[in-house]
Protein backbone atom coordinates (compact mmCIF):
# COMPACT_ATOMS: atom_id res chain seq x y z
CA UNK A 1 0.00 0.00 0.00
CA UNK A 2 1.08 3.47 -0.78
CA UNK A 3 1.66 6.01 1.47
CA UNK A 4 1.86 9.87 1.62
CA UNK A 5 4.26 11.66 3.20
CA UNK A 6 3.78 15.35 4.34
CA UNK A 7 6.35 17.32 5.50
CA UNK A 8 6.53 20.86 7.43
CA UNK A 9 8.74 22.84 8.45
CA UNK A 10 8.56 22.31 12.47
CA UNK A 11 7.22 19.42 14.95
CA UNK A 12 3.96 21.83 15.72
CA UNK A 13 3.26 22.91 12.22
CA UNK A 14 3.14 19.40 11.57
CA UNK A 15 0.71 18.22 14.06
CA UNK A 16 -1.22 20.91 12.93
CA UNK A 17 -1.37 19.20 9.87
CA UNK A 18 -1.98 16.30 11.34
CA UNK A 19 -5.08 17.10 13.23
CA UNK A 20 -6.46 19.21 9.98
CA UNK A 21 -5.84 16.17 7.94
CA UNK A 22 -7.73 13.94 10.63
CA UNK A 23 -4.54 11.66 10.61
CA UNK A 24 -4.59 9.80 13.51
CA UNK A 25 -1.23 7.83 13.27
CA UNK A 26 1.97 6.61 16.11
CA UNK A 27 4.19 9.12 17.27
CA UNK A 28 7.48 7.45 15.96
CA UNK A 29 11.25 9.20 16.41
CA UNK A 30 11.20 12.26 14.22
CA UNK A 31 7.46 11.52 12.38
CA UNK A 32 4.05 10.41 12.66
CA UNK A 33 2.68 7.58 10.62
CA UNK A 34 -0.48 6.17 9.82
CA UNK A 35 -1.71 3.31 8.00
CA UNK A 36 -1.93 5.50 5.04
CA UNK A 37 0.00 8.80 5.77
CA UNK A 38 3.82 9.78 6.98
CA UNK A 39 3.95 13.31 8.30
CA UNK A 40 7.02 14.69 9.23
CA UNK A 41 8.72 18.06 9.89
CA UNK A 42 12.46 19.86 9.25
CA UNK A 43 12.95 21.35 12.43
CA UNK A 44 13.54 24.81 10.47
CA UNK A 45 16.58 24.39 8.28
CA UNK A 46 18.27 21.11 8.20
CA UNK A 47 20.80 21.83 5.60
CA UNK A 48 22.77 25.15 5.00
CA UNK A 49 25.33 26.32 2.25
CA UNK A 50 29.04 25.83 3.23
CA UNK A 51 31.44 28.10 4.23
CA UNK A 52 33.91 29.24 2.18
CA UNK A 53 36.94 26.97 3.34
CA UNK A 54 35.02 24.13 2.36
CA UNK A 55 35.96 24.95 -1.43
CA UNK A 56 39.23 25.74 -0.49
CA UNK A 57 41.39 26.63 2.96
CA UNK A 58 42.59 29.89 1.06
CA UNK A 59 39.03 31.03 1.93
CA UNK A 60 39.02 30.25 5.77
CA UNK A 61 40.52 33.74 6.29
CA UNK A 62 39.23 37.04 3.94
CA UNK A 63 40.96 38.98 1.96
CA UNK A 64 40.66 40.99 -0.82
CA UNK A 65 43.17 39.06 -2.80
CA UNK A 66 40.54 36.37 -2.62
CA UNK A 67 37.15 38.70 -3.43
CA UNK A 68 34.86 38.32 -4.95
CA UNK A 69 34.75 34.71 -4.05
CA UNK A 70 32.09 33.42 -6.59
CA UNK A 71 31.64 29.74 -6.92
CA UNK A 72 30.95 27.87 -10.08
CA UNK A 73 28.43 25.63 -8.36
CA UNK A 74 27.50 26.07 -4.60
CA UNK A 75 28.25 23.37 -1.98
CA UNK A 76 25.81 22.41 1.00
CA UNK A 77 25.91 20.28 4.00
CA UNK A 78 23.42 19.03 6.54
CA UNK A 79 23.72 20.92 9.70
CA UNK A 80 25.30 19.16 12.38
CA UNK A 81 22.92 19.68 15.33
CA UNK A 82 20.03 18.49 13.44
CA UNK A 83 21.74 15.15 11.63
CA UNK A 84 19.74 12.70 13.28
CA UNK A 85 16.18 14.73 12.16
CA UNK A 86 17.88 15.12 8.72
CA UNK A 87 18.03 11.28 8.41
CA UNK A 88 14.88 10.76 9.34
CA UNK A 89 13.53 13.29 6.71
CA UNK A 90 15.55 11.02 4.37
CA UNK A 91 14.76 8.17 5.18
CA UNK A 92 10.96 9.21 4.88
CA UNK A 93 11.66 11.26 1.85
CA UNK A 94 13.43 7.79 -0.33
CA UNK A 95 10.76 5.14 1.29
CA UNK A 96 9.71 2.59 -1.21
CA UNK A 97 6.21 3.41 -0.01
CA UNK A 98 5.71 6.75 -0.04
CA UNK A 99 5.06 8.17 -3.41
CA UNK A 100 3.58 11.42 -2.79
CA UNK A 101 5.12 13.93 -1.25
CA UNK A 102 3.12 17.17 0.70
CA UNK A 103 5.01 19.73 1.00
CA UNK A 104 3.90 21.81 3.58
CA UNK A 105 6.26 24.39 4.08
CA UNK A 106 5.26 28.17 4.69
CA UNK A 107 4.65 28.86 1.19
CA UNK A 108 7.08 32.10 0.61
CA UNK A 109 10.94 31.71 -0.64
CA UNK A 110 12.58 30.59 2.56
CA UNK A 111 9.85 27.48 3.48
CA UNK A 112 10.69 26.20 -0.70
CA UNK A 113 14.11 26.74 -0.04
CA UNK A 114 14.10 24.68 3.42
CA UNK A 115 12.63 21.89 1.60
CA UNK A 116 14.42 22.17 -1.72
CA UNK A 117 17.71 21.68 0.03
CA UNK A 118 16.38 18.73 1.90
CA UNK A 119 15.37 16.65 -1.54
CA UNK A 120 18.70 18.01 -3.25
CA UNK A 121 20.26 16.32 -0.21
CA UNK A 122 18.65 13.23 -0.09
CA UNK A 123 18.03 12.40 -3.32
CA UNK A 124 14.73 12.68 -4.01
CA UNK A 125 13.49 11.46 -7.69
CA UNK A 126 10.58 9.63 -9.01
CA UNK A 127 7.32 10.81 -6.33
CA UNK A 128 4.67 11.61 -7.80
CA UNK A 129 3.70 15.15 -6.40
CA UNK A 130 4.11 18.05 -4.35
CA UNK A 131 2.28 20.76 -3.37
CA UNK A 132 2.99 23.71 -1.37
CA UNK A 133 1.82 24.36 2.70
CA UNK A 134 -0.96 27.34 0.93
CA UNK A 135 -2.20 24.68 -1.19
CA UNK A 136 -3.02 22.34 1.21
CA UNK A 137 -4.62 24.95 3.40
CA UNK A 138 -6.75 25.95 0.72
CA UNK A 139 -7.97 22.62 0.65
CA UNK A 140 -8.96 22.27 4.87
CA UNK A 141 -10.69 25.56 4.05
CA UNK A 142 -12.86 23.60 1.43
Amino acid sequence: MSKALYIAEKPSVAQEFAKALKINGQRRDGYLESQDSVVTWCVGHLVTMSYPEKYDIKYKRWSLDTLPFLPREFKYEVIPGVQKQFEIVKGLLNREDVDTIYVCTDSGREGEYIYRLVAQMAGVHGKKKRESGSTLRQKKRL
